[in-house]
């Protein structure tokens, strides 16, 4: 039985279909995504990753990564507790761990999670005074990120950190700022010398009664002290040597000792 050639035409477009149905029922999903499969408009469940089969024009696919994703939140101008105004920018970072959950639940969680973390760090930073934003970040980053995680885990996705990437004041508010770091760095150097005028008075203050009880010691501190002063030479000492000065000079024969060695070393 002779093949003709409309046949042979036919045969030809039926293999094409066959090859491109084939072609269209497999699909291959890498190891970092899931493909939330819906068939007829309704789940039918998560595959991947490698080679999965579909229905052509029955089921359709959504790819969904599973990889840390980042969301760069535009900065932020917002007014303080103590009414100073500030402008705020963060870095939230994302991953999905419920693919069903992350198509079926949200409408692009991407803009969601944008969204959500811009409203969180408005009504965070504005419960705060300026002082405590700019001490405190790391307690704004975990309070924004446990505000994240209540609401997106209904949505199948988890926020791993959340990060203050800067945050920006006025011109006049660093003027300010500096003035008063300098006037505070002028209060603290006074404070520190004044505590040492007072510990070097009550030295002295110490110094002097003792010296008071112990005359000797004081007629061997102030020989001891123009012995140093007579090893510098092209120097004139006037020393009184009034009885008033000595009065133990006579009893004393360690003074008289530290007298010669004086006397000696002068010449």
């Amino acid at each position: 039985m002779a093949i003709s050639i409309g046949d042979i035409v036919g045969i030809v477009f039926l293999i094409i279909i066959i090859i491109i149905f084939i072609a269209m029922s497999f699909r291959v999903v890498r190891e970092w995504e899931r493909a939330v499969v819906l068939r007829l408009g309704r789940f039918l469940r998560v595959k991947g990753p490698g080679i999965i089969f579909l229905i052509p024009f029955v089921d359709r696919p959504l790819v969904v990564d599973l990889r840390v994703n980042t969301v760069e939140v535009p900065p932020q101008t917002i007014l303080t507790k103590d009414n100073v105004t500030v402008s705020v920018d963060a870095v939230v970072y994302y991953k999905v761990v419920d693919p069903q959950k992350a198509v079926l639940s949200v409408f692009n969680y991407n803009v969601a999670v944008l969204n959500l973390a811009q409203t969180s760090l408005r009504d965070i930073v504005g419960q705060m005074e300026l002082d405590e934003l700019l001490s405190k970040r790391e307690e704004i980053n975990k309070r924004i990120q446990e505000i994240l995680d209540v609401t997106t885990e209904g949505w199948g996705i988890k926020v791993t950190a959340v990060t203050i990437r800067d945050i920006r004041l006025s011109q006049d508010l660093l003027s300010a700022m500096a003035k008063q770091a300098e006037a505070e760095r002028l209060r603290r150097a006074k404070v520190i010398l004044s505590e040492g005028e007072r510990q070097a008075a009550s030295i002295l203050a110490d110094a002097s009664a003792y010296y008071k009880n112990n005359p000797s010691t004081l007629q061997l501190r102030f020989l001891e002290t123009l012995s140093d002063i007579s090893q510098r030479g092209g120097l004139i000492i006037v020393v009184p040597a009034g009885n008033e000065i000595y009065p133990t000079l006579g009893t004393s024969a360690a003074l008289s000792t530290l007298s010669k060695k004086f006397q000696t070393e002068t010449k």
